[in-house]
């Protein structure tokens, strides 16, 4: 197929439309969890995806190389790093500068830099963040399940006051590919309760578990009466099997339940001791971290925290690479340090996994892979001239880095390698979306072959089955 022949945004959205619609009359899913002996043992029961939407690229964060400087004049093939390395805690590990609080801890985790991603045709970054969540390429005819509805619904709630599956830090308000991120941001075929509950914005988080300023208990009461009987009649009830519809009404119920429990506390960011919330007190993505670790305290299952993707903003760098990665780092530098300090003062940390991730990574020339390149979708000039003009602005999906702490992973590990010099592709032990979602998964007992049967067709949680957990990265 050639790349003019795949999908663009319009089919893209009208493929998932119909997917969505067609997983409302499907009927109950029923449930295998994998071969008796492909049963691993868990290791971790809860995970935090800490998702850099838009594209973090590896060789400024995680996998630095040949550092130039700027100047005027600066020829664009010689810029491979923009910012020059700097220790770790762990002797063989170097990464980007501005991540020296990461730096420290880097002796509790693991460091995966030969994570590559799938050829898409066109670049689309909700195209390419649907497969990672997913595990599946799009455009499909079933709306797959996000890989957090997965685990929320393997292994159930830890809490069954606390949602298994909560999303914090992203906004579709004025986002221009709210409707592809909605996509990959449901449970599917799984059925809305194992979908997430959402909280855009943490320091708002207590404002989603209670009613609002003014409402009495009982009017709240009354208002929750009334919109369980309009959902009664919504397109889900109306078009949907059975099974959706009690799914969703399920999940309602959930959240009302939420709203009577101690554990709401745990969204209410005011009552932590000042000190401590001033060390992730860097933004939206560094107070959804705070959320996030009060949340796993309370028993959560599964948390995201994004530092959201809006298209030409955060790691989007489609201009000023550099001076936008000095700001992207200050963010997630320090509360993603102090995250996994937290947990493991709190002893979370071994039974928690962290994974770090985002969709594809960045360099200066190439635009998707070297043997499979992309026409050019953001312009480079061969001389820079311009500090805008220095940075990784193009979309590479050749290799990208992966940081995981606790949960089973080796510490102060490093595995895969990408070359030293242009293309900074993955050269050592190559690791896909599907084997990384395997090891996740390992990493939790839920075996890569564990899958939902809907109307005679099996979807499994790794694409087809065929994931294979990367069984060094977990000691």
């Amino acid at each position: 197929m050639s790349i003019n022949n795949f999908p663009n945004r319009r089919d893209f959205l009208k493929t998932a439309s119909a997917a969505t619609l067609a997983t409302l009359a499907a009927g109950e899913p029923t449930f295998s969890a994998g071969a008796e002996d492909d049963t691993p043992t868990a290791k971790a029961d809860a995970v935090i995806v800490l998702w850099m939407g838009g594209g973090m690229a590896h060789t400024e964060t995680f996998d630095p190389k040949r550092h130039t400087p700027f100047r005027k004049g600066l020829p664009a093939n010689e810029v491979l790093s923009t910012f020059p390395a700097i220790d770790t805690s762990v002797d063989d590990i170097k990464i980007s500068e501005g991540l020296e609080n990461i730096a420290s801890v880097m002796d509790r985790g693991t460091l995966l830099r030969s994570h590559y991603l799938a050829d898409l045709g066109k670049i689309l970054h909700s195209r390419h963040q649907y497969h990672w969540h997913t595990g599946y390429e799009p455009p499909l005819t079933v709306a797959a399940p996000h890989i957090g509805a997965w685990i929320a619904s393997a292994l159930g709630p830890k809490n069954p006051a606390v949602p298994a599956f909560i999303d914090i830090g992203q906004r579709y308000e004025g986002n221009g590919e709210a409707e592809e991120l909605k996509a990959f941001q449901t449970a599917g075929i799984l059925g809305s309760e194992f979908g997430p509950f959402r909280v855009p914005e943490p320091t708002q988080a207590i404002e989603t578990v209670r009613p609002p300023a003014g409402m009495s208990i009982k009017r709240f009461r009354n208002r929750y009466q009334t919109y369980r009987k309009m959902l009664e009649q919504s397109p889900v009830a109306r078009h949907g099997s059975d099974y959706q519809r009690e799914s969703l009404l399920r999940s309602l119920d959930n959240a009302y339940k939420l709203l009577d429990s101690p554990a709401a506390q745990a969204f209410d960011l005011s009552i932590e001791p000042k000190e401590t919330y001033e060390r992730y007190n860097t933004g939206r993505f560094g107070l959804g971290c705070l959320l996030a670790r009060r949340l796993i305290e309370q028993g959560a299952r599964f948390i995201e925290v994004t530092t959201e993707y809006i298209p030409f903003f955060g790691w989007d760098t489609h201009d000023n690479g550099h001076t936008r990665l000095v700001e992207m780092k200050k963010s997630i530098d320090a509360p993603i340090a102090q995250l996994v300090l937290d947990l493991e003062q709190r002893g979370l940390l071994e039974s928690t996994l962290i994974v770090l991730a985002s969709e594809f990574s960045r360099d200066m020339l190439v635009e998707g892979k070297p043997d499979k390149p992309v026409g050019g979708q953001v312009a480079q000039p061969d001389t820079i001239d311009e500090l805008k003009f220095y940075g990784m602005h193009r979309h590479f999906t050749g290799a990208s880095s992966v940081l995981m702490f606790g949960g089973g992973v080796k510490q102060g590990f490093l595995y895969g390698k990408t070359a030293d010099e242009r293309p900074c592709t993955t050269i050592e032990n190559p690791v896909s979306v599907t084997d990384l979602h395997a090891t996740i998964y390992r990493a939790l007992g839920i075996s890569p072959q564990h899958k939902a049967t809907i109307e005679q067709r099996p979807f499994f949680v790794t694409k087809d089955g065929h994931g294979q957990p990367v069984t060094d990265l977990l000691g």
